[in-house]
Parts: C-alpha cells; structure tokens; sequence
C-alpha cells in the first residue's frame, strides 16, 4: 500500500527523530521529484529514487498555521499499536489521521485545533500533545501494563520571520538501590542475561551486581532462575511457592504482580509466566537444586489513573526445600494437596502442588521471601536518542 502526502508550501520548519531504512515501507516526503540534498534539508530519507519519511516520529510545522506530524509504529518497543494514537483533542476529524498504512500514520491539522493550547512569550506558541492508549491487567494486589506507552509533546512556534518546531519528550528514571535477602539455608535468585547463539542456552551467563539495574524493554523475556546454594546433596528439591514482582525492594510492598502461585503460572495474566525444565542434560552437578522461568517485562499502572508509574521492577519468591523420603518432590500444575508453605507470614497460606500420593518431607527454613539481588529497570525507548 502506498500512502503520498503532499504539502503545498514548502515555508515549514521539521524535528523528526528518525532511522532510514530501504527495506522498510515508505511513504513520500516533501515534493515529488526533489533531490537528495533538498530531502536531507528537511530531515527525512532519500533512497535514490525518492524522499521518504524514516521509522519514528517526524513533526513539520507549516506557515500557512498547519502541523503535520507523521509516527511510525516502530517509534517504540514492543511496537506502537498506531489505532490507539490520539491528540488532546480526541481523535475525531480533523484530529484523526489524514492517512495511514499498516507501518505509518499521518496528521494534518490547524494549529487552533485539536486542543491545541496556544501561548505568547515574544512570539505565537502552539503546543499539542499525542498520547496512546493501553491495555491494563487488574490484579488482586496490585496492576501491570505490557503495552507501549506513547507520549509527544510537541510545539509551532511563529513569530514574524521565523517558523520553529520543537518535540519534548520526558520520562527518566533514577536507579534505585539494589537488594538481597537471603535465609539460613542459602537460596539466591538471579537473571540470566539470555545471550546465545545456540538453542536452548538463554541460561548459560548471568548479570552481575554490578550490572543491575537491567533495563528491559516492555515484553522483552526476563529470565529467571532460583537456586540452592552451597548444597551438596543430590537428594533435595528446590520448591518454589509464590513467585511475584513489587516496585519497591520490600517483598510486602503495594502493588504487587504474581508470576507464580503455587509454582504455577499465574492464570489470570495474558502472558504466562514461562517455566524452563532443568533436568539432567542441563549440564548442572546438580539439576534438582534449581528452578528456571521465564516472564514477558511490565511496568506497574497507578491504581487511580491506571497511567503507566514506569518504575523498577523487583521479583520475590518463596521457597522450600523437599527430601523424598516420604513421598514424590515432583510440583506440578495439576493436583494439590496442603504443605508446608514459606512466604510471607501475614499473606495468606498457600496451596502447594505436588505428583504422588504422599506428603514429602519439607525441610525447615525461616520464613522469609528470597529477592533478585537488584531491580529490573523498563526502558521506555521512543527514538534512536536513547532511554527518555
């Protein structure tokens, strides 16, 4: 599909943040036929045939008191969904876009309209706003996005010689400080950066103290693992129990996300927790001492305004140790039966899942959730300019 947009005056004034590229979809920019220096003049990509506009965000200010703005899907990560695109003044004509593709949609509308705030410090200001909307998942304690979320603000600024454009883009987050806790018998949770070239070997290299926070881009797989430490016997299992996520490093902390519950998936989020079977061909000395899952990255919602708080990230799990000697230490997702459950005491007692028809053994520990020795931090990536 191809999409023109054509602009009668060539007085405007362009900020665009961009990233060329051939073999992507593109839609014309500027004046047929004009040549690559003209094109490179106004900010946008020229394939030596004609000049296109490049994958983010590009905003054009017209003299005869028009915006223009043009935004790709790619201009954030997971990609932008482009229908939840709106302007302050909603999204119906002259608000809705004037055209649009698959990869690309594009604005055109007067400076007065769309809820266009107008402003007058020596010249004319015209600032406008573009935002997306999202989808949210409501849980019992708290509630996540994995959705983009989009936000321009961006300016005309007229005076009588000149036309100025001008996008603002705000959204930095400071990092917060890392955090363990560990108990007497030594479990540590830790992620594995996910780096291979083969499959199957997201688990072969891990993130350090030093690297944390890990910025991760919404979506984007979070790898986990859980392990027993300083323990050789080959006899005990590892259990987790509840496995879930705060934005603070207290595992009691509001709002909170399951991962896990009762070393399940947690059911009701659209993307289930992913659990990575560790058994004998893993390579480890001792596989049974290990737990591995995976989790799609999100950012927690404001409980009131459901906007994206775009903090850090910290992931608790409780844990216990299984000897079989009475029994099977196999969990699985299917039957239930009551066991002891380590955690949070004032959280409410947990039902544990077990594959046999006897209790096994569980070792005591003391009742304290184990954390990631530092936050995963979301990277809200908008344009090729870096984290905003």
């Amino acid at each position: 599909m191809t999409f023109f947009l054509r602009i009668a005056s060539l007085n405007l004034e362009i900020v665009t943040f961009f990233s060329c590229n051939s073999d992507y979809e593109q839609i014309q920019c500027g004046q047929p036929g004009i040549s690559s220096a003209e094109c490179e003049a106004i900010n946008c990509c020229f394939s030596g045939q004609q000049c296109y506009y490049g994958k983010a965000v590009t905003v054009q200010c017209i003299r005869d008191g028009q915006f223009v703005v043009v935004v790709a899907r790619d201009v954030t990560l997971p990609r932008l969904s482009l229908d939840s695109v709106s302007l302050l003044g909603g999204s119906d004509p002259p608000c809705s876009p004037v055209g649009s593709t698959p990869s690309f949609a594009v604005y055109q509308f007067p400076v007065t309209a769309c809820g266009t705030r107008v402003m007058d410090s020596g010249y004319v200001v015209y600032e406008n706003r573009m935002t997306s909307s999202y989808e949210v998942g409501m849980g019992p304690f708290g509630s996540i996005t994995r959705d983009s979320h989009f936000e321009l603000l961006f300016q005309c600024r007229y005076s009588g010689t000149s036309v100025q454009a001008l996008v603002v883009e705000v959204n930095t987050i400071p990092p917060p400080p890392p955090v363990a806790a560990p108990g007497p018998l030594r479990v540590e949770l830790r992620l594995a950066n996910g780096q291979c070239v083969t499959k199957g070997c997201a688990y072969t290299s891990y993130y350090s103290d030093a690297d944390y926070p890990i910025t991760k881009v919404l979506r984007e797989p979070v790898y986990v693992e859980v392990r027993i430490m300083e323990r050789t016997d080959p006899n005990i299992v590892l259990m987790l129990g509840r496995c879930w996520a705060t934005s603070t490093p207290s595992p009691l902390s509001l709002p909170q996300w399951d991962l896990l519950v009762d070393g399940c998936p947690y059911q009701d989020d659209r993307y289930l927790t992913t659990l990575v079977p560790v058994t004998g061909s893993s390579g480890l000395q001792f596989p049974t001492h290990y737990k591995r899952f995976v989790v799609k990255m999100f950012t927690f919602v404001d409980p009131a305004s459901l906007a994206p708080l775009q903090e850090t990230i910290f992931i608790h799990c409780s844990t216990a140790v299984c000897h079989p000697s009475s029994g099977s230490c196999e969990q699985s997702c299917g039957r239930t039966m009551f066991v002891h459950q380590l955690g949070v005491p004032q959280l409410s007692k947990q039902r544990q899942q077990w594959k046999g028809t006897k209790t096994p053994s569980v070792t005591e520990m003391e009742e304290k959730p184990g954390s990631v020795g530092g936050p995963v931090l979301l990277l809200i990536r908008q344009n090729q300019h870096g984290v905003l």
